[in-house]
């Protein structure tokens, strides 16, 4: 089973009938015990890091991040729920994260904000994620992003300056863009995670 994290944030019917398209079961929930023994967890996330850590933390999101991680159970974060991941974002003010990556979530150095729309990616030598999707394009919505190489596997984009769009680092792994408006190259990349579950 693959949980879809309610926490009050993100595009939960369109992810999960995303994921569905695995042939997986997918439910959306914001129960600690379920969504701490799923098979795969999915941390969505819309909007500013700050409200989005705080709907985190009112269902114990962190904590249940922290829990798979060290059960080495797998978790995917998509957009802000990807951000909310690292130790700290700067959009309206200082935030702290959740912190598995000692990264800062800063704002692009770009003309137009935010990032909306298709674009490619250049994956990480020996990526699961972008296997047979290597060129293609996903979709992105966001005016923040860590900007360094942070874990085994880093995917980068450009926009303006090069950014962090995909992470694969042991049972976390996350994306800056959504894989579920991401057409086919999306649902394919969902179905390379759902194969590592």
């Amino acid at each position: 089973m693959i949980a879809i994290l309610d926490y009050g944030s993100g595009n939960l019917r369109s992810a999960q009938r995303a994921f569905e398209t695995s042939g997986r079961e997918v439910v959306i929930t914001s129960d600690y015990e379920v969504a701490l023994n799923a098979a795969g967890l999915v941390v969505p996330g819309v909007g500013a890091f700050a409200a989005c850590m705080d709907g985190l933390i009112k269902v114990r999101g962190d904590q249940i991040v922290r829990d798979r991680m060290a059960a080495a159970r797998p978790t995917l974060g998509i957009c802000v729920g990807m951000q909310i991941l690292f130790a700290q974002g700067v959009e309206h003010g200082n935030h702290a994260g959740v912190g598995i990556w000692n990264a800062t979530v800063e704002k692009l150095d770009a003309p137009i904000l935010p990032h909306m729309g298709w674009n490619t990616v250049k994956a990480g030598a020996g990526s699961q994620l972008f296997k047979g999707i290597e060129e293609e394009s996903f979709y992105f919505v966001h005016s923040y992003a860590v900007k360094q190489a942070i874990g085994a596997i880093p995917t980068f984009s450009h926009y303006g300056e090069d950014f962090l769009a995909a992470i694969e680092d042991g049972v976390i792994a996350a994306t800056q863009f959504h894989p579920e408006k991401s057409g086919d190259a999306g649902l394919r990349l969902i179905k390379n995670w759902v194969q590592t579950l």
